[in-house]
C-alpha cells in the first residue's frame, strides 16, 4: 500500500542551498516513477524598469533552470517538464502547484539559526506556510538524506494522518524505521481533595491516548512496511519531535499544519512552524485541508 503522489514539483534557485532538495526530489521521482517537474522563479522588477533589465533577468533565470535540469539528467534523473516563472517566488511556486495538481512540493533551505530566520524570513518558509499541498523541506549539508527513520507528530487529526501516511510512503522507499509521537503537555491540574479521582482520570486518559496511538501505528505499518514505535510525552510537541529526530540521524520529521493565518501563527506559534524553523534535518509539512 502506498500514498505517494504521482506528481512532484521541485522549486530551485540554483544555489548550494538547493542541492540536497534537488537530489532528494530526483531520487524520489525515480524510485516511484512519478512525474518530476522543476520550477525556477526569476525576480521580476517593477514595470518602470528598463525592458533590457527584465530581459537580462529572465535570461539569467532560464540559464539557471537549464543548468539544474542538465545536472539532474546527468545524474540519471528524468525531468518531465521545466518551468520558468517571473515574480515573487512563493506566489509563483504555489500557483504552479495548483496548475499542475502537484502532490508533493520540495524546496531547499539554508538552515539559518532560528532567530536569524525569524528576522530575515525565507522564501522556502513562506512557501511552507501558504502551500495547499504537502511540502518537503531539505536542509543544506551532507548526510541529511535519505532518512533512516521517519518521526511523525501525531495529534489524531486528519492533517497528522496525511503527514504520517506520506512520510511512511517515503520511508518505505529507503527501508526507514518509524516513530509515532504524541505529546500532551497541558494535562489538567489535580484539584485539592480529589487527588485519587484526578490521578485515575489522567491514567485513563493516558491509556486511551496509547490505545489510539497504537491503532495509528497499526495503520501506518502497511504503508511503512514495518511497525513504527510509539511514544507518549508530557513535554511540548515541537521539543519532543526535534529531540527524537536527533536520536537517529538523519530523521525525517512529519507534521500536520493547522493552517493558521500569518499574524496568528506569529503570535501563537505552531508545532509545524517551530519544527521547520529549528530542525537540522528534513521536514515534511502537510497543510490543513478544509
Amino acid at each position: 500500500m502506498s500514498t505517494f503522489p504521482e506528481r512532484i514539483l521541485l522549486a530551485t534557485d540554483g544555489s548550494a542551498d538547493a542541492v540536497r532538495a534537488t537530489e532528494a526530489a530526483s531520487d524520489l521521482a525515480k524510485r516511484r516513477g512519478a512525474e518530476f517537474h522543476v520550477v525556477h522563479v526569476w525576480h521580476d522588477v517593477p514595470g518602470f524598469a528598463h525592458d533590457f533589465v527584465k530581459r537580462e533577468l529572465k535570461k539569467q533565470g532560464q540559464e539557471i533552470l537549464d543548468e539544474q535540469v542538465e545536472k539532474i539528467r546527468a545524474a540519471g534523473g528524468e525531468v518531465t517538464k521545466a518551468h520558468l516563472r517571473g515574480g515573487r517566488t512563493s506566489n509563483e511556486v504555489i500557483k504552479l502547484t495548483k496548475e499542475l495538481d502537484v502532490g508533493l512540493l520540495i524546496v531547499g533551505s539554508r538552515g539559518l539559526g532560528t532567530v536569524q530566520r525569524i528576522l530575515m524570513g525565507s522564501q522556502s518558509e513562506e512557501i511552507v506556510h501558504h502551500s495547499q499541498v504537502p511540502v518537503l523541506v531539505l536542509r543544506t549539508g551532507e548526510g541529511v538524506w535519505p532518512p533512516k527513520r521517519v518521526v511523525v507528530g501525531e495529534d489524531f487529526s486528519d492533517d497528522a494522518r496525511r503527514a504520517g501516511e506520506l512520510a511512511a510512503s517515503i520511508g518505505r522507499l529507503y527501508g526507514s524505521g518509524g516513530l509515532l509521537v504524541y505529546s500532551h503537555p497541558d494535562l489538567p491540574q489535580v484539584p485539592p481533595g480529589e487527588t485519587r479521582s484526578a490521578v485515575g482520570d489522567m491514567v485513563d486518559m493516558r491509556d486511551r491516548d496509547r490505545t489510539m496511538l497504537e491503532e495509528r501505528a497499526g495503520e501506518l505499518e502497511g504503508v511503512l512496511g514495518s511497525h513504527p514505535e510509539v511514544r507518549l510525552s508530557g513535554d511540548y510537541p515541537a521539543n519532543v519531535l526535534l529531540e527524537a529526530a536527533q536520536e537517529e540521524w538523519p530523521s525525517l520529521v512529519a507534521v500536520g499544519s493547522r493552517g493558521l493565518a500569518g499574524i496568528m501563527r506569529t503570535r501563537l506559534g505552531s508545532v509545524s512552524t517551530k519544527v521547520v524553523l529549528a530542525s537540522r534535518g528534513p521536514v515534511l509539512v502537510c497543510p490543513h485541508v478544509d
